[in-house]
């Protein structure tokens, strides 16, 4: 995919229905390498709808259909001649419960690799670098060096988490989707959560769906407000949540409802 100047992703005039019901409304937004953008907003408002559509994952299920344009790199990501395969490469995504599969700590790293390489057979010490290389990128290869044998599913569940992370970086995505990564963890899970977030920004374009509005206003560079499939107000968090321009964000923001 072709590199983008100024934006990681770009939506203009999207719009998507489940069946008759339609979940985003002329979204327009543009998302700035390198950087955290926090979808924010009360349940139901489109946040992770919009954040499924950045890898088309919306598309898994039955009757979707969408209008508009999405630019992940500069490219119209529903192009005719982009591969979904190569897309779901370049835009990983995390979910909100940890999902390592249920086999070694070693092979859920390498995972990926195995599956989409050209070649059938991958030289161990090509292995052995990305798994060393992912695990210290997300803080674990210290505490699991001698344990990637170990079946991930024993792991912590931020460990399990954070897992789930390093497996998308051996393909070298671009861009990391987030839907609430820290949602089933406790407060000392959510800090070491949110702590990588900062460790991978610049590295990668980072996008996360939160309904905290405290993490969305510590761990984010910029927030996007949606509600009732719109996009509201976007812009950097610290001015959105201490200067909000629409009454509706300020009203979301000071509790009065979501």
């Amino acid at each position: 995919m072709s590199e983008s100047r100024q934006y990681a992703i770009e939506t203009r005039d999207l719009n998507l229905w489940y069946g008759h019901f339609q979940a985003l409304i002329n979204v327009t937004a543009n998302l700035r390498h390198g950087i955290i953008t926090s979808l924010i907003g009360p349940s139901g408002c489109g946040k992770t709808t919009l954040l499924r559509c950045f890898n088309r994952v919306n598309e898994r299920y039955g009757s979707v259909r969408t209008t508009g344009e999405i630019r992940v790199l500069g490219k119209n990501i529903y192009d005719p001649d982009v591969s979904l395969v190569e897309l779901r490469k370049a835009v990983g995504m995390v979910f909100q419960r940890p999902n390592p599969l249920p086999i070694s700590v070693y092979e859920n790293v390498v995972f990926g690799l195995r599956l989409h390489s050209s070649r059938k057979q991958l030289r161990r010490d090509e292995l052995d670098h990305a798994v060393e290389k992912a695990l210290t990128e997300v803080g674990l290869w210290k505490d699991l060096k001698d344990r990637l044998d170990v079946r991930a599913t024993t792991l912590q569940l931020e460990q399990q988490q954070k897992l789930s992370i390093a497996r998308l970086l051996p393909l070298k995505p671009d861009v990391i989707l987030m839907d609430e990564p820290a949602s089933t963890l406790d407060v000392e899970g959510t800090r070491a959560i949110e702590e990588l977030m900062f460790d991978l920004r610049g590295r990668y374009t980072l996008v996360v769906v939160t309904h905290n509005m405290a993490q969305a206003r510590r761990a984010s560079d910029e927030c996007i407000f949606m509600l009732l499939g719109e996009v509201i107000e976007h812009r950097r968090t610290e001015d959105l949540f201490l200067e909000p321009q629409n009454p509706k964000t300020a009203e979301y923001i000071e509790g009065r409802y979501g």
